[in-house]
C-alpha cells in the first residue's frame, strides 16, 4: 500500500478525485507536485521569518509545534472513512484500475 502524505487545502476536492475509479496516477501525481511546490514556498518563508525574529517565545513556540508535530501521524487524524478511500483508491491504483488523462479531463470539465 502507499502511504502519502499531501497537504491539499481542499479534502473533499482530493476525495472526490481520489475516490472516483475513473482517475489517473498522473492526475494525482500532478497534484501531489503543486503541493509539494507550495510546501516548499512556505518552508523558505517560514525560514525567513525564524531568522528575522529577535522574540525566543517565538523560537519555543516553533520547537514545541514540531516535537509535537514528532509524535503524531497524520493517518491517526483521518476518519475511518477517510482512511477506507485513501485505501481503496491505493489497490486501484495497484490494480491497473486507472484512466488516462484525457478521458479524466472530458469527463470532469
Amino acid at each position: 500500500m502507499y502511504i502519502f502524505s499531501v497537504d491539499i487545502t481542499s479534502w473533499a476536492l482530493f476525495k472526490k478525485i481520489v475516490s472516483n475509479q475513473n482517475f489517473r496516477l498522473k492526475s494525482l501525481f500532478l497534484i501531489i507536485n503543486k503541493c509539494e511546490m507550495n510546501i516548499q514556498a512556505e518552508k523558505i518563508e517560514l525560514v525567513k521569518m525564524i531568522l528575522d525574529t529577535e522574540n525566543p517565545k517565538i523560537i519555543e513556540s516553533i520547537k514545541k509545534v514540531f516535537k509535537k508535530a514528532k509524535t503524531s501521524d497524520f493517518w491517526e487524524d483521518l476518519s475511518v472513512d477517510q482512511r477506507k478511500e485513501i485505501e481503496k483508491a491505493s489497490l486501484e491504483i495497484e490494480n491497473g484500475e486507472i484512466t488516462d488523462y484525457e478521458s479524466f479531463m472530458q469527463k470532469h470539465r
